[in-house]
């Protein structure tokens, strides 16, 4: 039995800034970092807010301390989501209601210490943010006292495989677009560049700017990249599509069709198409959207982020071949366990599992997620936290790069043993 002695709570900072989408959407405009205006999202003070997060430390019985961290998504309280994260209300549920189920856990089984620490309060989830963290100090927990890593305890509670293969990664660029996108080329990333389509500036007059810069992503990966590299190019349009050519299924993916015919021989993703308002809404349209584009042929993908956020919408969109990949927003999908579960619902379904996050997440949420991802072998995995591309990558790639040398150590060792072990 693995228990815990005792809890500590560390306050922290997110790796960026939780942005009002209602109010950018209507037009806020930038005065250099800051926006303009008043906030329209509950819970806003600014319209753009620095992120915090809130660490959680497990003492376990031999004295070893270890941590998951708490936050919320950078458009907080949008699509669905999660309110903004606020520091002074997630610690004291944490301190009343979570940690007292700690202390009283058996942290040994990872999927069961999750059900009975994270269970319902007073009928209701608990918030996200506090699922997310708690969880991943738990899997944590649950490693250290197997003496495994996080991702063999992802495998041995799901009975998956031990991977041997890296999982893609996908680099977002942030406002810094053109710098950015450079650096992904250089750096040779699988998936780029994001390019925060999240304005009518940045959308253009009919998608005409963002469809420039398509071209310019896809030309600059020739004048710049090794020989041979040639990635996917993944844009998020934030809703754009359908907010400037019209909410009809048939003229967005005819759009996107567009689109991807300026690009030839790259296979291109596109996500958040349009916000239809809710998540019954959003199924049924993109749906359509899926199968319009099926039927022509196009190497275009739809990927949902918006409206898609539980582990039981992303059953729904996998069900209903909503979507060709479903971006999974760890910080909105809840506790990791429930992550690890909805890439293989997606998987079951035929739909690619993208795992996700947000820029507003740390270090430590972020290395969490990189074992979830190499565990069930997702299809892509977001470089992550902050907006700075080269931090993401580094912690993301570099987490997976030893993850991958420690498995292959390990099979190597059990091959050793398992040798003499026949030869004796």
């Amino acid at each position: 039995m693995g228990t815990i002695k005792d809890v500590i709570l560390a306050p922290g900072n997110g790796s960026f800034f939780y942005d009002d989408q209602a109010a950018i959407r209507a037009g806020a405009v930038h005065a250099g970092f800051p926006y303009l205006g008043s906030p329209l999202t509950s819970g806003f003070t600014t319209i753009r807010m620095p992120s915090r997060s809130l660490s959680i430390g497990l003492v376990l019985s031999d004295d070893l301390i270890v941590w998951g961290d708490m936050m919320s998504v950078q458009y907080s309280g949008a699509g669905g989501r999660d309110p903004v994260f606020r520091l002074d209300t997630i610690e004291a549920l944490t301190r009343s209601v979570v940690i007292p189920r700690l202390l009283a856990a058996d942290v040994s089984n990872f999927l069961d210490a999750c059900d009975r620490v994270l269970s319902y309060h007073e009928g209701k989830r608990l918030p996200l943010a506090i699922e997310y963290g708690v969880s991943q100090a738990l899997l944590r927990a649950a490693a250290h006292l197997a003496r495994t890593t996080p991702t063999e305890v992802i495998c041995s509670e799901f009975s998956l495989p031990v991977p041997d293969r890296p999982v893609p990664i996908y680099a977002q660029s942030g406002d810094s677009r053109e710098n950015n996108v450079d650096k992904m080329i250089l750096k040779a990333v699988d998936i780029l560049p994001h390019g925060l389509i999240n304005s009518r500036e940045k959308f253009g007059v009919s998608g005409e700017t963002f469809r420039e810069f398509v071209k310019w992503v896809a030309k600059r990966t020739q004048e710049i990249g090794e020989p041979g590299y040639h990635p996917i190019l993944h844009f998020d349009v934030y809703g754009w599509i359908g907010l400037e050519i019209g909410m009809d299924a048939a003229k967005i993916a005819d759009f996107i069709a567009r689109v991807a015919d300026d690009v030839p021989g790259y296979r291109l993703h596109i996500e958040c198409p349009a916000d239809f308002g809710s998540t019954d809404a959003q199924v049924h349209e993109y749906a359509k959207i899926v199968a319009l584009l099926d039927a022509s042929g196009t190497e275009a993908r739809v990927v949902v982020d918006e409206q898609c956020n539980t582990l039981a919408d992303i059953h729904l969109f996998a069900k209903a071949k909503a979507a060709h990949l479903v971006q999974i927003k760890m910080p909105d999908v809840g506790a990791v366990a429930d992550t690890a579960r909805a890439v293989l619902v997606c998987k079951e379904n035929g739909v690619g599992a993208y795992v996700g996050g947000s820029c507003t997440e740390t270090d430590l949420s972020t290395r969490a997620a990189v074992h979830v991802a190499v565990a069930t072998q997702a299809d892509m995995m977001l470089a992550k936290p902050g907006m700075g591309v080269d931090e993401g990558i580094s912690i993301v790639g570099n987490e997976q790069s030893r993850l991958l040398s420690v498995l292959k150590y390990r099979r190597s060792q059990n091959s050793i043993r398992n040798t003499s072990a026949a030869s004796a």
